[in-house]
Formats: structure tokens, sequence, C-alpha cells
């Protein structure tokens, strides 16, 4: 059997800066007096258009729920508990109510059959039901994506523009907007406080979020006035109906759920805005992106206020200058300057790894900076990741800078007539890297263009997996140990788009639960997230602010051994 385990870590964490603004949803507004002599402009033509269809749409969905037959069900609780229902009448919220009034209270969003599900969105046969507050990650998903549509709301109400893509995100949401005036020069602080009076009043409304499934011809007339909306419906939905959603006269094309109504929504507040691209790329639309945060109640979010406050003052950007460690300059961006203060560290950092690294039984190489093409032809780099690379003509050949260790290591097993013996053979690296990452992307030391990392590749045989994983495991708690980080796990399973046997994937799955297990860990499940070369394991750490950063990656890599024609006898 051929198989590399590859181990990628990555032992530090830096600080982000998002600067709030100082207006928040924390009391009743007034929106006329609050605007004061800044009046809302009309509401633009498409508003009335797009409710009309929806009307319509509406009704005759009403009348196919009024049609269904009451037929009674049975609802599952999380303690093995069942509650009688009717299909087509009772809600998650209703069952809610039956059991506690706190419950329902706090309930944000509900899981049905392991699917999230609107409160207020009836059962339609037999479900297991969880109930679901802020403080559970898929309830601050929810109630962040809700909080971006009351956003969307108020962009269209002040600036009139057409909406494209409003996700929530690590730590709240951004919505991204169009404007068809060609003179449009961004939003300032005004804007911003325009944004939260006018998203106060939304959620003053309590506006409830209304949900309707709706065919691809129909969503293409609905959003015939947005381009983005329609390349969305023509290019990525693949099924042949999908979701709407309406909040007040905000209709949008989304899978949902949502929280019940925009009352739910105690605090909110814009804190920042910057110019995108349509989906990332340099050559396409520019767009005007608003970030915003929300929570349940006022105090939340004067702590989060507090957090930022923080976070300014760890800013790793400004604590490097300052304590003259580091520093960035036009004439090679995303490439750090080092000073010596800074440099020390950082050779502090990799003499500390170095010796966990002989501790462990890697050895330590050291390979080429630059490549002919072939070898990322060999590696299937140059065709999935080219974009990404740095590249060279060199006597009429191409060459690229290396963006990965990989290939080089798979270069140096096979130079050598490898025995079962030989195995494993743990190879560790701290090459540099160069990705050609977007200069809009750049990002003080978390995303650069110029890098090392501390890399290790390790060939083994399928029989050994379980032991070297335990081992990579054992290194990363060590590690981060003496820094004081605390982490977590997450196993990423076999994607849809895969190469190689399910039977090797799922004893290669099965090894890595198991390796987690025995060593006493706690992890969660990421279904289909795996690289489509093999399952891995990423691992997530959390800074003093609690803010989390994706940091080390176990990956188990089934096909650059095939790719290279790797062997042992």
């Amino acid at each position: 059997m051929r198989i590399a385990l590859r181990l990628c870590s990555r032992f530090y964490s830096i600080s982000k800066s998002i600067i709030p603004t100082t207006m928040g949803i924390e009391g009743p507004c007034d929106l006329a007096s609050a605007l004061g002599e800044k009046n809302l402009p009309p509401p633009p033509e498409f508003i009335a258009y797009r409710d009309k269809l929806w009307q319509k749409l509406r009704r005759e969905y009403d009348a196919f729920v009024a049609s269904q037959p009451r037929s009674p069900i049975q609802i599952t609780l999380p303690d093995g508990a069942t509650i009688e229902a009717k299909a087509w009448e009772t809600t998650p919220m209703a069952i809610a109510q039956s059991i506690n009034k706190k419950l329902a209270e706090h309930a944000v969003i509900a899981r049905v059959n392991g699917e999230l599900w609107d409160l207020l969105r009836p059962f339609e046969k037999d479900a297991s039901l969880e109930i679901l507050n802020f403080d559970s990650k898929d309830g601050q998903y929810v109630f962040w994506h809700s909080s971006a549509h009351v956003l969307g709301e108020a962009l269209e109400q002040a600036y009139g523009g057409h909406l494209c893509y409003g996700p929530p995100v690590e730590e709240g949401f951004y919505y991204d907007m169009w404007f068809p005036q060609k003179d449009h020069k961004g939003l300032n602080q005004d804007d911003h406080s325009l944004l939260d009076n006018i998203c106060r009043q939304i959620c003053k409304e309590n506006q409830p979020f209304e949900r309707l499934e709706m065919s691809k011809e129909d969503l293409l007339e609905m959003f015939a006035y947005n381009e983005f909306k329609c390349r969305i419906i023509r290019n990525k939905i693949t099924t042949p109906t999908t979701t709407v959603y309406r909040c007040g006269p905000l209709i949008d094309l989304c899978r949902g759920p949502h929280v019940r109504h925009t009352g739910c929504i105690k605090a909110m507040t814009v804190t920042k805005s910057s110019s995108a691209y349509w989906e990332g790329r340099a050559d396409a639309e520019t767009l005007q992106r608003v970030y915003g945060i929300s929570f349940p109640d006022p105090k939340r979010l004067k702590e989060w206020k507090h957090f930022q406050e923080e976070a300014i003052k760890r800013d790793h950007r400004k604590l490097g200058v300052e304590q003259k460690l580091f520093f960035f300059h036009e004439l090679s961006p995303g490439s750090c300057f080092f000073l010596p203060a800074g440099a020390h560290i950082y050779n502090t950092l990799i003499s500390f790894i170095r010796s966990e690294y002989r501790r462990r039984g890697f050895q330590e190489v050291i390979t080429p900076n630059i490549y002919n093409s072939s070898l990322w032809e060999i590696s299937g780099h140059w065709q999935h990741y080219s974009e990404n690379m740095f590249k060279i003509d060199i006597e009429k050949q191409q060459f690229g800078l290396k963006p990965m260790n990989c290939p080089g290591h798979c270069l140096m097993f096979a130079k050598e007539i490898r025995s079962h013996r030989d195995l494993p053979l743990r190879f560790a690296d701290f090459g540099v890297l160069h990705r050609n990452e977007f200069s809009g992307a750049l990002t003080g030391l978390t995303r650069v263009r110029r890098f090392q990392q501390d890399d290790a590749h390790i060939f083994c045989r399928e029989d050994q997996i379980k032991d070297e994983i335990k081992s990579c495991l054992d290194f990363l708690r060590c590690v981060y140990g003496v820094f004081g980080f605390t982490f977590e796990l997450y196993l990423s399973t076999r994607p849809e788009k895969f190469m190689g046997e399910p039977e090797l994937w799922d004893r290669a799955e099965t090894q890595l639960r198991e390796s987690m297990d025995e060593m006493g860990l706690r992890w969660e499940l990421n279904p289909g997230d795996g690289a489509f070369y093999g399952p891995k394991i990423d691992i997530t750490i959390m800074d003093a602010l609690r803010r989390r950063h994706q940091c080390a990656t176990i990956q188990l890599d089934f096909q650059m051994p095939t790719r290279f024609s790797l062997v042992y006898a």
C-alpha cells in the first residue's frame, strides 16, 4: 500500500482588528428624527415588481399547504421523549413553548431530522427535533445570516443598489451591493450611522421572515433587474427549485433558515465597509461590502465592543512596528521584513520546533525553491493551482516557485530504493514558500505571499497510519500547551468528488477517528470537507480574545505517492 501522511502545522496566532462604529441598535428609535435632514430616496421600482410576483406565488403556496392532510406524527426530542403533533400544522416553536417558556424565548432555530429548520415552519412528517439558541455554532450562523438580511433591506432603502452575496462569517456578517451610479465613492462614517438607524427601525417592526420555494424560471423573472442574482440562479443552482426569504420589503434569494422575525435581533451595528470584487475576481465588477455584527441582547454588543478595543491594542501590525519587530513595504507586497528583534523571535521559534522534530524522529531536509513545470504537472499543481503560483520563464522553459513542499519530498523519497523497514520515513522542511495571493487579500502576517512553515511529510504503510496520527496529535498538544493554546479538532471526510477507492477512504477515516478517540481528544465531524485526495484533521486554536484561527492540518494523501510512483520493497 502506498500512502503518504502529510503533517502541516502552524504554531502561532495573530490578532486581526475590526474597528466598530459607535452606534448600534440598543434601544428604540424614531427613524424620521434619527435621519434628521437626510431623507431616504423613493424606493426603487424593482421592489414593487418583486412583491407582486411574491404575492401571487405565496397565495398558491398557502393553498397547497391548506390542502395537505393534518396527519398525526411523532416528534422525538434529544432525550428520547416523544410528542404527538400534526403534519403541516405543528411547528418547532409550538413544541418549544409546550416544553418550557424559557426554551422558546431563547430559541433561534430548530434542527429537524438533522437539518436546520425555521421555528415557524410546520413539520411535514415524523421527525427528530433539537432547539438551538445563540450560544450554539449553528444558532449564531442563522442569527447573523438573518441580520445580513436586515442590513440588505437597509441598503436597498438607503441606496437602491443591487444586492449580491450576504453571508454570515466567523464573527458577524456582510452584504455586497452593486451601485448602478458610476460616481459612487464608497461609504463613510455618516453612512454607517444612517444604516444603523434604518436597521434599528427594521428590527423594531418585528418583520417576520417568510419562506417560499420557487422554480428557476420564476426566480429569473423575480430578479430580472439584478444581473448578479441571475448569475447565481443560472450558474449555482443545480436543482429545479430553490427558496427565497422575505422580511419587510426585502425578498432575497436564500436557502435559509432564519430567525422568526427581525425583533429577535436586539443589538446590531455596522462595523466597517470596503470595496470588494464580485466573487473575489479582480477582473469582475467592483462592489461595496458592508460588515456588521449583532446579538440577541445589548449587553453582548457592549462586551464585543470591549473586545474590539482590546484587539486594536493587540493588533500585530501595530505591535510589529511599535516594537521594531517587522514591517512591510510596497516594493515587495505580502513579503515581510523581519528586523533584528523580530528575526530573533522567529529563529527562536524555529529552534524550538527543530528540537521537537529531532526528539520525535523527523529528519530535517532542505529542498529547492524553484522547479520545472513538469514537476508541478506530475503533482497536479500546474493543472489545479497554477493561478496561485509565481511562474518564471528560463531558457524557453517554464518554472514555478514552490507553494508547497510535498512534491520535493516525493522526489527525495524516490531518490533511493526504499524497504518496508525504512518506514515510517519523516521529512521536515522549513523551506521558503510563495503563493500568488491577490493584493487586496494581503493582511499583515496572516495572509502573505512569501512565508515559511513547519512542514513535514511522513511516508508510511497503511498499518502505521494510526500510530503516526497519534504521534502527530501528541506533537500538536505539546506545542500548543507550551504557548497556552486550547484547540478544537475537526474530522473532514470524503467529499462528493474524490479519488481512490471508497473502501480505502473508509479505512483511513476510521483510523483517524480511532486515533483521536484513543488519545482522549474531543472532536467534531466536518462531513464532505476532506480534500479530493484524502481525509484530514483540521485544528483550530483560540486566541486571548476568543477568536478562532485554523492552524495545523493533519492530511492523509493517497494520490501523491501514486502520481510519483513511490514504492517500497
